[in-house]
């Protein structure tokens, strides 16, 4: 495989003899795959879906363990911020590792840091079982390492291939991730009842184990050959504040950042409003007489596993034979705008009729399209910048600022509903006029990219 300075796929070199025609043609199906690209592509596929199992596995332990807690759900809000003090103090010793550490050995090193945890929270919980401690801290942990190592991954795919052929491949990466925690949810589903939440330790650990094989064998073996990619020279990000300038003085980056306040805001808004409709029906099938108050619990866990079904299947399905097509045929700004759109549309609908019948399909549609079309088109929007922006900016975008999102949401839920007591319309109506200011700023998004992408300008802080 041909590659530039930078260690990336041009795409270029001639088609191997005897290459998998069966796997290009099935590939066909979700995007088109170059001979020459075919290997490195199953592997970094490879890679996504073992990151994904991985944690997929072990969500079901996070749930359980705080859950069983006597004061589970309030404890679950109150570690968002913790989680927000320990990504802040985590981003700079990245940012160091970043800068210093080669690409593979980043990945690598992360992934089995993430591994070895995973082991230790193992020999903590047979020791001492899921205390209440152990519980919380469990459930900060698997948080920070969802948020790090997706974000990680990405970084990853973004800097070993340019915009031509990202734009191609990454759907299939997506695809890869979807069907990992298709797996590792199915396999949590299966074994938990029978093995115990322990169980799944050892599990997520071997997945990660191999998904830090995979990435070893992906730079030792396809980028190798061609000259090592050269490190570029940065200063060392020292401080969580130098992680943020780094962010803040650079306008693509910043509006990326505003972005996914936006985006996490109006997502865990649309979460409460949802949930809010579903606990009306549940009391007022109670208050009818058709549903025993003993029975909610099972009520409302069968509305979220029927949720959670109809969100996977059709995401898949999407993931599948949708995405790429979009990004390829119709481009990434037309891609970009659709959630929003998709998001307002369903919104739009509940602050007129404000109903779970209505609710519930909205949902389904915009958690199928974010967790498909827009998780990987927002990644697409990094295969312009700079490595350094790829693995210090990304994680303080995908880590920081959406966790600042989720903080916004908590306090507009906690004043509108326990200080001012607002109607469920009130908070649809802040729904709307988030998206509204979401499609303003992914506008000026996407005139930046298409800049960034016309000129083939690497390093967006240099602009």
């Amino acid at each position: 495989m041909d590659h530039d300075a930078d260690g990336k796929s041009t795409g270029t070199s001639a088609p191997r003899s005897g290459a998998p025609t069966v796997i290009l043609r099935a590939l066909l199906l979700i995007t088109p795959v170059r001979d020459q690209e075919l290997r490195t592509a199953l592997l970094v596929t490879l890679q996504s879906f073992l990151i994904l199992a991985a944690y997929s596995c072990i969500k079901p332990v996070r749930e359980a363990w705080i859950l069983a807690l006597p004061s589970g759900p309030e404890t679950k809000i109150y570690t968002g911020a913790a989680i927000g003090v320990c990504v802040a103090l985590l981003v700079p010793v990245y940012a160091k590792a970043a800068t210093w550490w080669p690409r593979d050995q980043l990945i690598i090193r992360t992934t089995l840091f993430f591994a070895s945890h995973a082991l230790l929270f193992l020999v903590l919980g047979i020791s001492w079982g899921p205390t209440a401690s152990l519980a919380i801290t469990f459930y900060i942990w698997i948080s920070i390492f969802n948020m790090m190592i997706v974000a990680q991954f990405w970084s990853f795919a973004a800097d070993l291939y340019d915009e031509e052929v990202g734009k191609r491949l990454f759907p299939l990466f997506a695809l890869g991730a979807s069907l990992g925690a298709v797996a590792g949810s199915s396999i949590a589903g299966l074994l938990i009842v029978s093995l115990g939440t322990m169980a799944m330790l050892p599990l997520s650990a071997g997945l990660l184990l191999g998904a830090a094989l995979v990435v070893r064998f992906i730079d030792g073996t396809d980028l190798h050959g061609a000259a090592r990619p050269t490190r570029e020279v940065q200063k060392p990000v020292t401080d969580s504040a130098q992680a943020f300038r780094f962010v803040i003085h650079d306008r693509y980056l910043l509006l990326i950042g505003v972005f996914s306040v936006l985006f996490t805001l109006v997502k865990t808004n649309g979460e409460y409003i949802l949930a809010s409709l579903v606990k009306q029906s549940a009391d007022a099938a109670i208050a009818h007489g058709t549903l025993a108050a003993a029975d909610a619990q099972q009520y409302l866990g069968g509305f979220y596993a029927r949720f959670q079904l109809y969100v996977n299947v059709l995401g898949l399905l999407l993931q599948t034979f949708v995405v790429s097509r979009v990004v390829r045929k119709l481009g990434v700004p037309f891609a970009f705008l659709v959630l929003p759109v998709v998001a307002l549309m369903g919104t739009a609908a509940l602050l007129v009729w404000p109903l779970l019948t209505l609710a519930l399909p909205a949902k389904v549609t915009e958690n199928a399209t974010d967790y498909s079309l827009n998780n990987t088109v927002r990644n697409i929007l990094w295969l312009p910048t700079s490595r350094h922006a790829k693995y210090v900016a990304k994680q303080v975008v995908d880590t920081v600022f959406v966790r600042i999102g989720d903080v916004v949401s908590a306090a507009v839920v906690f004043v509108g509903a326990h200080v001012l007591a607002w109607p469920l319309r009130a908070f649809v109506s802040i729904n709307v006029t988030s998206i509204l200011l979401w499609l303003v700023v992914a506008g000026s998004i996407l005139k930046r990219y298409q800049t960034l992408a016309s000129i083939g300008q690497s390093d967006p802080a240099a602009s």
